[in-house]
């Protein structure tokens, strides 16, 4: 059985599933079982109170994020339910680091669901069009993917205290396009750079860049 939550710095991320909708050129599951020492591939997807209780005493922690080896909207309403008893317990500043295509795989509008139980989302953007998108993350959605996490994103800036673009720099990505499109949707923005082992995960820990 993986690691059902990891820590990173004083941060403690949660790896609800394996799951995911992209298959992207340079997602780091494919160089290693897990990153800063941790063992990511599960055996099953554990209950939402198996997650609270690893978590343990959120306040601990600077930021809980919804990040492992899959995407956490997948399991929105395990995700909701954790997140729901970390803010009973605590302040800790809640994250979801996610593909943005939840609106195709949960066929809804998860958004309302998770107002008030998460403060950033991280969305990953990967490219500035279209046929970039599909060449990079490979979406199960086909051509349906990325206008969806424009829209996701969106909505999400609209709803949400904070929310984040992101795109890994590898060969095909117009990086200043990218940040432009952040900015017209009034997101901040990160550029995380091509990582190719769970060691040097720890190294690409920076806080965003401004969208401006």
């Amino acid at each position: 059985m993986g690691d059902l939550v990891y820590e990173i710095g004083d941060s403690l991320y949660v790896n609800l599933t394996n799951r995911c909708v992209n298959d992207c050129a340079f997602c780091i599951r494919r160089t290693g079982p897990g990153v800063a020492g941790s063992t990511l591939w599960l055996d099953e997807e554990p209950p939402a109170r198996d997650y609270v209780r690893a978590i343990g005493d959120p306040g601990r922690y600077r930021e809980i994020v919804f990040c492992g080896y899959g995407e956490p909207l997948l399991r929105a309403a395990e995700l909701a339910e954790i997140a729901g008893e970390v803010r009973r317990r605590s302040t800790t500043p809640i994250r979801v680091n996610t593909n943005g295509q939840a609106d195709l795989f949960l066929g809804r509008d998860v958004l309302p669901e998770l107002l008030g139980l998460v403060d950033v989302f991280s969305i990953s953007l990967n490219a500035q069009d279209n046929a970039t998108y599909q060449e990079v993350s490979r979406p199960a959605f086909g051509d349906k993917a990325y206008p969806a996490v424009i829209e996701f994103a969106r909505r999400a800036v609209r709803q949400f205290p904070r929310v984040v673009l992101t795109v890994v720099r590898v060969p095909g990505v117009d990086v200043e396009a990218c940040r432009k499109i952040a900015a017209d949707i009034g997101a901040e923005f990160r550029v995380r750079e091509y990582i190719d082992s769970g060691d040097r995960y720890l190294e690409d820990s920076g806080r965003p860049e401004s969208g401006g």
